[in-house]
């Protein structure tokens, strides 16, 4: 199946209700078999194979649970913003596991909900810390400190839609050991993009935000980080400290190598709506 037709009929399933969910669902499930059988993604080492959803927005919580794998993991600990509600972000899934962590969110709508639906995960001893906040490169390092986190810790987490790129360039109190952050997959490589930065600016809603995959990489180079992959749906991008790699991903670590195209439908896949909360092990 050709990525258009696969476009074209979620296209008349969205305006023309053509199709149920569930036809969509092996739309979207028979075109990602027919992709990954491409030569192109025939090395064992490259994380798509990995990826799958559990509370991630597409296939993000099986790459991070792959990356951790290949490179071990220090004392489980994250900082995650721009999470929304809770409920769709790429963190949830490792509370669950026994991290801890962090998450910032702007939104006193959303704030409010984290705080009133996940308060056994709050609090002095629990495993969750959470701080009402619209991060930018001014505030960024003051708020991991504030809430007692500098120094190495497992996963940084960026999703805020429009100054991630210099809200990474700004952190400094933090030596993540794995990065996770979107890119805007429209600009395509070797295109070296963002948008200026602006404190008092955030998504809109269109096209406009971020920066291109090929910008992080020169960034995360020069923070000493290596790109290792992206998500099937061309969100996020994956980078690991430079001293972790060794010879677990795929080389050459360019923005050519590992850009996933603009494939937004795969991360919007239909089924139960998400929702994160307590859990008891058995």
């Amino acid at each position: 199946m050709s990525e258009n037709l696969l476009r074209q009929q979620l296209q008349l399933m969205q305006f023309g209700m053509q199709f149920t969910a569930g036809q969509v669902q092996v739309l979207v499930q028979r075109f990602w078999t027919e992709e990954l059988a491409k030569p192109r993604y025939a090395d064992p080492k490259r994380l798509i194979h990995h990826g799958f959803r559990v509370y991630s927005q597409g296939d993000e919580d099986g790459i991070i649970q792959e990356i951790f794998k290949r490179i071990g993991v220090q004392d489980r600990t994250f900082i995650e913003f721009g999470v929304a509600n809770g409920n769709e972000c790429n963190t949830a899934k490792l509370l669950l596991e026994g991290w801890r962590g962090l998450w910032i969110e702007g939104s006193p709508e959303l704030a409010d909900s984290i705080r009133r639906t996940l308060g056994s995960f709050l609090g002095e001893k629990g495993p969750l810390k959470f701080k009402k906040a619209i991060v930018n490169a001014q505030n960024v390092n003051d708020l991991f400190a504030s809430a007692g986190l500098t120094g190495e810790i497992d996963l940084l987490s960026i999703d805020i839609d429009y100054n991630d790129y210099w809200v990474w360039k700004a952190v400094d109190s933090v030596r993540p050991r794995v990065v996770v952050i979107e890119y805007n997959a429209i600009f395509r490589p070797p295109m070296s993009l963002t948008v200026p930065y602006d404190a008092n600016k955030s998504w809109d809603g269109t096209s406009y935000g971020g920066a291109s995959l090929e910008a992080l990489v020169r960034l995360g180079r020069s923070k000493g980080y290596r790109i290792v992959g992206c998500s099937f749906s061309g969100v996020n991008a994956f980078f690991v400290r430079d001293d972790l790699c060794g010879e677990h991903f795929i080389e050459p670590a360019t923005s050519d190598e590992h850009y996933e195209p603009v494939r937004y439908y795969f991360a919007a896949q239909s089924g139960h709506p998400p929702r994160f909360g307590q859990h008891v092990e058995v």
